[in-house]
């Protein structure tokens, strides 16, 4: 930062093994770097002919292998050497990774040739990025997520308007406490969080963004119109991710007319 103006834009380029997580988390909330510079967004390249293979390699002990890792926590997702793969392959790979990610933005290239506008200036972290979430948001597909996969996305919808306290409660059981469990009674493991809330006595569209257990609420340039609903729309990406005991948690914890947190946690542990 010494040399500032004397650059238009910098990429941290990690290595092929690395969680973007923890390098995003550092530039994302840190007050004194965030004077200077901000936290773009994050670009995984997968490669078209071994992406598969990496994204469904099991680990031991459980652990999410780092291909779906990167994948997972990515804005933009570039698959490469598409002109070194079938059709029938590179579908197959299409497939896998809108299951793990079905937020992100999908390229494919060849000698990872692309336009700079589609990489470049994504403001994927800031209030901004709530326009472009709107509208992903109201066209996001319906995922039918692989059996074999260890990471998926899940999308749900509740009108009405939130309790910004019981929101804040609802975000940290679910990434600090971790106390989210699902049928099965495995902890869900939340990597990447955004959505569009509706405050209570806030006019504008709150975004919410989280990576792993940090997290931020942020009011958006777009107010609310008096002549539609308002409504909470939340994707979350990770695993043991169960759909319906997140809307319904949701539901009866954070909006206004429902059931208080503590009907639900008893023991560490959330029933319905």
């Amino acid at each position: 930062m010494q040399k500032k103006g004397k650059f238009d834009y910098i990429l941290l380029e990690t290595t092929g093994l690395a969680d973007p997580g923890a390098v995003a988390s550092m530039f994302w909330i840190d007050d004194e770097l965030g004077v200077d510079i901000y936290l773009d967004g994050i670009i995984t390249v997968v490669d078209s002919k071994y992406g598969l293979k990496h994204l469904t390699e099991e680990k031991p002990d459980g652990l999410i292998n780092e291909a779906s890792r990167q994948v997972a926590l990515a804005d933009i997702i570039l698959i490469n050497k598409t002109d070194l793969v079938s059709e029938e392959d590179l579908n197959k790979l299409r497939t896998t990774i809108r299951s793990i990610n079905g937020l992100g933005k999908i390229l494919e290239t060849q000698r990872s040739r692309v336009d700079l506008s589609n990489v470049l200036d994504l403001h994927a972290f800031d209030s901004l990025s709530g326009i472009s979430l709107q509208k992903k948001l109201q066209h996001l597909p319906t995922i039918q997520p692989h059996l074999d996969q260890s990471i998926i996305t899940v999308t749900f919808e509740v009108p009405g308007n939130a309790k910004e306290e019981s929101l804040n409660e609802f975000i940290q059981n679910l990434l600090w406490e971790k106390n989210v469990r699902n049928k099965e009674d495995d902890c869900m493991e939340v990597i990447r969080l955004k959505g569009l809330v509706s405050i209570k006595d806030k006019p504008q569209q709150v975004i919410v963004q989280g990576v792993y257990e940090l997290y931020d609420l942020e009011e958006t340039p777009v107010c609310w119109r008096d002549d539609t609903e308002r409504t909470n729309r939340l994707v979350l990406i990770g695993r043991n991710l169960d759909k319906d005991i997140l809307k319904q948690l949701f539901i009866a914890t954070v909006t206004e007319t429902e059931k208080q947190w503590t009907t639900y946690f008893k023991e560490d542990k959330v029933y319905l």
